[in-house]
């Protein structure tokens, strides 16, 4: 079993709420129930808010390390159409990253306490980014199919209860739909190529569906946050249901394009409409995001020294800033 031993949710519901205001609380959650927002300035539990800091944040690392695999083939890629395309693409995932980073400021915790986090290891991010990109044909699977789930996970979400994260999903998930077809071009491009193209496009989503599968999140069976997330519409959806989605909707694709998939015992149930596959190694799971995959360290150096190189400019305009600042009489 992945984690701690099992807990009743509704006990740890119980326990959680235990020292919340009871009329405060029914309120909010009547406010949640009614579909209203919540707003930064709004009274909201300390668990929500706890929740919401670490869900939004490590959404915002990812964007930022998410580039990273990406980025090194800016350089190498095939093409100057595919160059620009590529780099446009790198840009906009920094760009999610501000706009998540402002949301979740207005929770109370600063950019730079975030960014503090990520670096020194504190805060996690997605897994599948600790994987290596090896060939030009990892990053149209990551552009396509982690793209792809990023936005069955965010478009769920961008409906839930607060109105500073949903207002940024919602112009995320107008972008990541872009990259998915940039993606979804990139495979096509490979899978209907020469047959080292399609040898190396199969060979990409053969390494990369393990951590796909892991991507969004431990089995409802195991996970420890999502009874309470969902009562508070901060998930919008399980993660069962949203890896149920992303299967339904891209492995018919996947098959289409004549490419296998690592898992024989994947099919759909007819009778259920459901799903049927291998449980993913969640140990894994737990040890990559953890710190502990074939490359926690190197993305973290990338960003630390992307850190520890900016500083100067970070002192400059800091400097700069504090010429214009009127002192108090």
């Amino acid at each position: 079993m992945y984690g701690n031993a099992y807990i009743d949710p509704l006990d740890k519901a119980t326990q959680i709420l235990a020292n919340e205001d009871p009329l405060k609380l029914e309120a909010f959650e009547s406010r949640i129930l009614q579909g209203e927002k919540v707003e930064p300035n709004d009274w909201m539990p300390k668990e929500y808010r706890k929740q919401l800091i670490r869900m939004i944040e490590q959404h915002a690392h990812s964007e930022v390390i998410g580039a990273l695999p990406e980025g090194t083939w800016i350089t190498r890629a095939p093409g100057f159409r595919r160059k620009l395309a590529l780099m446009a693409k790198v840009q906009d995932e920094m760009g999610h990253a501000q706009l998540l980073y402002s949301a979740a400021e207005t929770l109370g915790k600063t950019r730079e306490a975030m960014i503090n986090d990520l670096i020194s290891g504190k805060s996690k991010y997605s897994n599948v980014f600790n994987y290596p990109a090896k060939t030009w044909a990892d990053t149209a699977v990551i552009a396509w199919l982690i793209d792809a789930g990023a936005i069955v996970n965010q478009l769920a979400n961008s409906k839930g209860s607060y109105g500073p994260y949903c207002r940024a999903l919602e112009r995320i998930c107008i972008e990541e739909s872009f990259h998915l077809k940039y993606g979804h071009d990139n495979v096509v491009y490979l899978a209907t190529g020469t047959p080292v193209q399609r040898a190396m496009v199969q060979d990409a989503l053969t390494r990369w569906w393990p951590p796909i599968m892991h991507f969004f999140g431990p089995s409802d069976k195991i996970s420890s946050h999502t009874e309470i997330l969902m009562r508070w519409k901060v998930k919008m959806a399980s993660n069962d249901e949203m890896r149920q989605q992303f299967l339904n909707m891209y492995v018919p694709k996947i098959w289409d394009l004549g490419l296998t998939l690592p898992d024989q015992n994947l099919k759909k149930n007819e009778a259920t409409g459901l799903w049927e596959y291998t449980e993913p190694d969640w140990e894994e799971f737990k040890r990559v995001i953890n710190g502990d995959g074939p490359c926690n360290a190197e993305r973290l150096a990338v960003r630390r020294g992307a850190e520890e190189n900016a500083l100067w400019i970070k002192r400059a305009l800091l400097q700069k800033d504090a010429k214009y600042v009127t002192p108090l009489a």
